[in-house]
């Protein structure tokens, strides 16, 4: 039976756990996700673990934070004063706000606090400072030319 290689496109199946076991992703609603192994378009760790499976095998993949989306800072909580957000609709824990970076790149902030005044947003990614696992499993192999 092939297994998967450098190069080949593959259809995989995946689950991805926090360290606490919630599951925060996957491919069961959207279903399965093509990746080519080697196009740096999924973590290094499973792309590694993916290398010489067949299909229709799981592996569980273990990232630790630092190797994920890194650590969470700080220093990426920011106040906002009220005054700079748009009146509706009014701001709430959990809204996303897009803001301009100095480099003219677009940060994405998650409002975790509303104050009277100011909002308090979070520009770290969600799964910052977390250890991920993902569960994959390989569905199919498209053979590279």
């Amino acid at each position: 039976m092939p297994t998967a290689k450098n190069g080949d496109t593959v259809l995989i199946d995946y689950v991805v756990r926090k360290s606490d076991d919630s599951i925060v992703g996957g491919t069961e609603q959207a279903g399965p996700q093509s990746v080519t192994i080697g196009a740096s378009q999924i973590f290094p760790q499973i792309e590694a673990a993916l290398t010489g499976m067949e299909v229709g095998e799981e592996q569980t993949v273990e990232i630790a934070a630092a190797d994920a989306f890194g650590p969470r800072h700080e220093d990426r909580i920011i106040e906002i004063p009220r005054s700079n957000l748009p009146q509706d609709p009014a701001p709430e824990p959990g809204m996303a706000l897009s803001a301009q970076q100095q480099d003219g790149s677009t940060a994405t902030l998650v409002i975790t606090e509303v104050g009277e005044d100011s909002v308090k947003a979070d520009a770290n990614h969600p799964l910052a400072g977390e250890d991920l696992t993902f569960g994959v499993k390989l569905v199919e192999i498209k053979e590279a030319a």
